[in-house]
């Protein structure tokens, strides 16, 4: 965050170029809030499936296939929240809790996305929720909501190589700490060479996960059902054990939020992958409605195995100095030790694959605010190979602090980051709800029918986004619940709320900063249409009757149309049936 603050000097007397529309931009680049943009430049954006030749030092490469990329959105979110973390949330919350906070947390998460589509459907741009946010909301907050996204990023590294420390305390307490230096080591050196190989390491890992949590629905119904060490029917007996199904009362309840929402994390990142997208019109849809879907399927039929088959005070199930992952318990269950260590295993690569996707992503974020000039530009620049080096270098230091585990305990520090990336995908999904509220109201006060609205979830308006903003805000004051009653814990407190009065001060100093260079028009146009006076102090809320509803709009290409009339013609075929099933799988 300190990085942040000192990117406000650095950038002061660099002038901003316009973010008006652009005649004879080349083809291939990408109109965005941000200007004309090649796709090489796009900020955030993940690199689509062309290789580019070696490119110069502020330029990335397009070198993830549509196979990585397909399987990296189905998988991509699914980690140490729900490897991990659903032990975590198991103990302090009971059965019931988890149950009924995933759900609901999960809904909302439902109701972002779709929120979220609809202005990714219409504006395809490079930059997802953080764009929109800066183009229909406020620009200042657009600025704070971008370097919150890349320091969630970093810290979930951190997190993740302190979870590493937990599962290798499964077979040996021997200096778990070695095991986070290794795979620290090994996740820059990946992440240094070649997007390519990021992408290729992601889509078997991504794979595994997949493969992993079939398997555990399965053999958690089996062990359910009587197939386990004491060969008796477990039922929902665990729901009846003294202190569930509920446990520490509503605080325990409310603590699980927070850790649901770390769990579904990352959801909303797909959208950014909109500026490069084949097809948004119709992909983006698709994409929100289906691939969400499948991970819902694996939350909650996962959670509510774990609920049933676990019960809350398991030894050792989460506290100051371990965390035990209930698939691992799970497949204890089964009577293999040797099963339970191949799952604590494939749980490791879980771990190793979840670093690997939240260093890739926040050295994106980060290359993206410096070519926007709301970071050093030094962060811009890149290797031969298109290698964002410095932002890199930047986003993996977050990770010193998994080594502080060694004085706190694994567990305590792993229960503290994971509140603090589950607080920053809460302000995500907030400010989706935001944007989409100006986004809906701009596109009513300027009279525009929605019909002309290329993705549009009726069933959602007009309450979606106030429900959204509402609950994501009832989430995070409840959440601390615990750290407050029955006793004050200032760590514990810190850990929940340290974000929001971060994100007040960067909001407030990016706008006296950029109000004492010149002050921003409130056109919503981009987050550098400026007007010539200079002021300590004003409001940059985007004007709803005069932002632009015109820029950026994706007009279908013969490409798009021919796509659609040959899924058309599959569909009703003769193979019909195989058609469907292949499009809802892939």
């Amino acid at each position: 965050m300190t990085v942040g603050l000192l990117a406000l000097l650095l950038t002061m007397d660099k002038p901003a170029g316009s973010s008006r529309r652009v005649s004879g931009q080349s083809k291939g680049s990408v109109q965005s809030n941000y200007g004309t943009l090649q796709p090489e430049q796009v900020p955030g954006g993940l690199p689509s499936d062309v290789e580019g030749s070696p490119a110069p030092n502020n330029k990335l490469h397009r070198g993830l296939s549509a196979r990585q990329v397909q399987m990296i959105a189905i998988a991509g979110t699914i980690g140490t929240g729900l490897f991990l973390g659903t032990g975590r949330s198991l103990a302090k919350g009971g059965p019931a809790s988890v149950l009924i906070c995933y759900c609901l947390v999960g809904f909302v998460v439902y109701v972002t996305l779709l929120l979220l589509g609809e202005m990714a459907t219409q504006y395809p741009v490079a930059g997802s929720f953080n764009a929109y946010a800066t183009r229909f909301f406020s620009p200042s907050y657009g600025f704070s909501l971008s370097w919150n996204y890349w320091f969630n990023d970093a810290v979930s590294v951190a997190s993740d190589l302190t979870a590493a420390q937990i599962l290798l305390e499964y077979w040996t307490p021997w200096h778990p700490w070695v095991i986070s230096l290794v795979f620290w080591v090994f996740l820059v050196a990946i992440n240094a060479t070649h997007v390519r190989a990021y992408g290729e390491l992601e889509y078997w890992l991504s794979s595994l996960k997949v493969a992993t949590i079939i398997v555990f629905i399965i053999i958690g119904i089996m062990v359910n059902a009587g197939v386990n060490s004491e060969h008796k029917y477990i039922g929902g007996s665990n729901w009846r054990i003294p202190g569930a199904p509920f446990v520490g009362g509503f605080g325990g309840f409310a603590s699980v939020f927070v850790t649901a929402s770390f769990a579904f994390g990352g959801t909303e990142s797909l959208g950014i992958t909109a500026g490069e997208t084949k097809n948004p019109s119709r992909n983006m849809p698709r994409v929100v409605k289906f691939v969400f879907w499948r991970i819902m399927i694996f939350y909650i039929l996962t959670v509510l195995l774990i609920g049933l088959n676990v019960p809350w005070d398991y030894p050792n199930l989460s506290n100051k100095s371990t965390t035990t992952s209930p698939f691992t318990i799970i497949f204890q269950e089964v009577g293999s030790t040797v099963a339970a260590s191949f799952m604590n295993t494939v749980i490791m690569t879980s771990v190793l694959s979840a670093g690997n996707h939240a260093l890739f992503a926040g050295t994106r974020v980060l290359y993206g605010l410096s070519v926007t000039n709301q970071a050093p530009k030094i962060f811009s620049r890149t290797t031969d190979h298109g290698i964002p080096i410095y932002a890199l270098l930047l986003t993996s230091s977050i990770s010193i602090l998994c080594f502080g585990s060694s004085f706190i305990g694994s567990g305590q520090l792993w229960g503290w980051l994971q509140n603090i990336v589950g607080v920053s995908n809460q302000i995500a999904w907030l400010s989706i709800g935001l944007a989409s509220w100006r986004f809906r109201t701009a596109w009513v006060k300027q009279g525009r029918s929605l019909d002309e609205l290329k993705f549009r979830a009726a069933w959602t308006w007009p309450w979606g986004p106030g429900f959204v903003i509402f609950a994501v805000v009832f989430m995070i004051i409840v959440q601390g619940w615990s750290s407050v009653i029955p006793k004050f814990s200032a760590v514990d407190f810190v850990s929940f709320y340290i974000e929001i009065p971060v994100m007040i001060v960067m909001f407030i100093i990016w706008m006296i900063v950029t109000g004492l260079r010149s002050a921003p028009s409130n056109s919503g146009n981009g987050p550098t249409d400026y007007l010539p006076a200079r002021r300590v102090w004003y409001s940059d809320l985007v004007d709803t009757t005069t932002v632009d509803l015109f820029q950026d709009e994706y007009v279908e290409e013969e490409a798009d149309k021919r796509d659609d009339e040959q899924r058309t013609n599959r569909i009703k075929g003769k193979k019909g049936i195989i058609w469907r099933v292949y499009y809802w799988i892939v």
